[in-house]
């Protein structure tokens, strides 16, 4: 028995498995990205089918393909990657990233996504297309996060802001890919930066090595899987290996793994049927004393995760003071406190152009789960707004009294 549950349990850690006829039929070695064995996993010799090109795929492929004798890369959609630029830090660097931790949380607290940096102000649109050129020229041969941190702040909100960028990368994965074919099937056709910004390492120069194959599953969608092979609507291809990048029944997915039963036994899962109400992200009607880490209704993966949660667990410690200190034994959102947070996290959205996109932000890698944007766009905006809610008392929440001393004290 507990008083309290604060569910800690990831926003990126159910896995996704796919249902394609007759994949519990295949004979050979299968492995989830997210399930990956300990042990090592030899590719030497063999033929490696990936599904998936989200960011475990894309990270995935030239792994494989550097000692496998085939991959065949089955691709549903086209993604816009950035080179990662992966290498070891010198000590010099970790020295002077712990020499002032102080102000460098500073920083952090005052950024709008929780990084240690200070932001950009600069459109897109407001700097000739040479300039504009050139700074995305700096941008990708710097790497990494420097796209996100660094590049113009109108590229999720305007149509054409966005496809400066979007262009910019369609063109330079024409530059690396060599067969203008399979250049033509990487091409992404959404709004760049709304799917998750995936980082790589040689994920299109792989495409180059005569070992790497791409089937467009739009064009040449997976039929079934046999013992030994999988089987497309243009024909078969024999593998030894099946690699799942297929990522993860993301946000809501390990709340309703665990499932928990509230006031009533009614489920978390009977009461998500529909949409994922919550209050701050952080609580549900119907739950008392439940807390939520990076749940639905959070900025989530919109911000510093580390970060965020220790801003959310704070939060929640007070909450837990509070109670004690005014002899209270549980407190829970009201339903109207829960609709008020959605049309607040919905307007955040709708402002932007992440809701016009497919992705598993959405809900729409997962059939059957309620199709919307569920995450908080307002970046550290949201730890003002939990930070008024607990000014004024935890204003939307309502509370009961302790039943005894016992439950006053015990957790």
């Amino acid at each position: 028995r507990a008083r309290f549950l604060i569910c800690a349990v990831g926003a990126l850690s159910t896995a996704n498995l796919p249902d394609i006829p007759g994949i519990n039929d295949f004979k050979g070695e299968t492995y989830h990205t997210g399930q990956w064995p300990h042990e090592p996993v030899s590719f030497e010799g063999k033929r490696v089918a990936v599904i998936g090109t989200g960011s475990s795929g894309i990270q995935a492929i030239p792994e494989i393909a550097k000692t496998a004798d085939h991959v065949t890369v089955l691709q549903r959609t086209a993604q816009f990657a950035f080179p990662s630029g992966n290498r070891p830090l010198t000590a010099e660097e970790i020295a002077e990233a712990r020499k002032d931790w102080e102000a460098t949380k500073a920083m952090m607290i005052a950024n709008p996504g929780g990084f240690p940096h200070e932001g950009t102000s600069r459109s897109a649109l407001e700097v000739t297309p040479e300039e504009r050129e050139a700074h995305y020229e700096k941008l990708w041969e710097r790497w990494s996060f420097k796209f996100f941190l660094d590049g113009y702040n109108d590229i999720a909100i305007s149509e054409e802001a966005n496809q400066t960028l979007a262009d910019f990368v369609r063109r330079k994965i024409r530059e690396i890919v060599k067969d203008p074919e399979t250049a033509d099937k990487l091409m992404p056709d959404h709004f760049v930066m709304t799917k998750r910004p995936i980082l790589e390492n040689g994920y299109f120069e792989a495409y180059n090595r005569d070992n790497v194959s791409l089937v467009d599953l739009r064009e040449d969608p997976i039929e079934r899987f046999t013992e030994t092979s999988v089987i497309t609507r243009s024909g078969e291809h024999p593998i030894d290996m099946l690699v799942l990048a297929t990522g993860f029944d993301a946000i809501s997915g390990s709340m309703l793994r665990l499932n928990p039963k509230g006031r009533g036994g009614e489920s978390l899962q009977e009461r998500w049927q529909e949409r994922f109400h919550n209050y701050l992200g952080l609580c549900v009607a119907g739950f008392p004393n439940l807390f939520m880490i990076h749940g639905p209704g959070s900025p989530g993966v919109f911000y510093n995760m580390p970060l965020g949660a220790e801003r959310q667990m704070d939060w929640i410690g007070q909450f837990v003071a509070y109670l004690r200190e005014q002899g209270l034994g549980a407190g829970e959102p009201t339903t109207e406190s829960e609709e008020a947070w959605a049309g607040e996290v919905s307007a955040l959205a709708n402002a932007t152009l992440f809701p016009r996109t497919d992705s598993w932000w959405t809900g729409a890698n997962v059939p059957g789960k309620p199709r919307y944007f569920s995450a908080y766009l307002g970046g550290s905006i949201y730890y003002q707004r939990i930070a008024e809610v607990a000014a004024k008392g935890y204003e939307g929440f309502v509370f009961e009294p302790a039943q005894s001393d016992d439950d006053a004290e015990t957790s």
